[in-house]
């Protein structure tokens, strides 16, 4: 097979490949328009640009940031034609401060001392661990902090109402995204992948208490293994442009009953 004009694969392609090789055609080969704001995306982009900054400047009002980047984003759902719903964003508001002032007090209880090595930290590495056809990996990494043992410790922040089930904390595809982020950035920075661990980092939005959750993912060699040979089979399936529907991921999907796919 040659080389594929294709030159990156991010966790994203990867994960939609695994739940429908159609929806990764229609999206990736075909380039059909699958997403679109919502309150939910705009509460998301907001609260996350609020911890970027509360995360590098503590005096940082976050609420402020939270409101003004919350606002930005509506704007832009509105003058999509899109409608808001008002009484939603009221609530949303409202959500965001016990998320905003629990944030960095949650970070310093959970790793004590520590330095921010980098802030939205994007990887681009290339996939010499198997025959990719010339990609690369693409992705972006929401925080990478140092503590003083020398271990870097990699978080990304998932916005979400009450929190995540045990079943879905411990889903395999959910968890490849940190094991990918820690094997690209360790062979980025050339470290020891024992001296990086990794988190999901949960903002709740509707939690009664304890509205951010630092949960530790692992990735050890196994898993590292398994998660890379999946990416393997992934990209040598894209590369022969396979396209099997599978109905059993339908129920959510954008494209579900549409003239694209019935």
């Amino acid at each position: 097979m040659r080389e594929s004009s294709e030159s990156k694969i991010s966790y994203s392609e990867f994960k939609t490949w695994n739940e429908c090789t159609h929806k990764h055609k229609l999206i990736y080969i075909d380039k059909l328009p699958h997403f679109s704001g919502n309150e939910f995306t705009a509460f998301g982009t907001a609260i996350h640009k609020a911890c970027e900054e509360k995360i590098q400047d503590a005096s940082a009002n976050t609420l402020q940031v939270f409101e003004k980047t919350f606002l930005e984003e509506l704007k832009e759902i509105k003058e999509s034609g899109q409608e808001i719903k008002g009484s939603l964003i009221s609530e949303m508001r409202s959500q965001a401060i016990p998320i905003c002032e629990q944030f960095l007090p949650a970070v310093i209880d959970h790793f004590g001392d520590f330095e921010v090595f980098s802030v939205e930290e994007a990887l681009m590495e290339k996939i010499d661990d198997f025959n990719a056809y010339g990609r690369k990996f693409k992705g972006f990494i929401d925080l990478v902090i140092k503590t003083p043992d020398g271990k870097h410790h990699i978080i990304d922040w998932k916005t979400c109402s009450w929190g995540w089930s045990s079943r879905k904390k411990q889903d395999k595809i959910v968890n490849y995204q940190l094991t990918l982020y820690k094997h690209y950035f360790a062979k980025k920075h050339k470290l020891d992948p024992k001296s990086v661990e990794t988190y999901f980092g949960l903002l709740k939005r509707t939690a009664k208490k304890d509205n951010i959750e630092i949960h530790r993912a692992t990735s050890a060699e196994k898993k590292t293994d398994n998660c890379l040979n999946l990416l393997e089979r992934s990209v040598i399936n894209i590369e022969r442009k396979v396209s099997i529907k599978n109905r059993l991921s339908c129920k959510y999907c954008k494209f579900y009953k549409t003239e694209h796919c019935r």
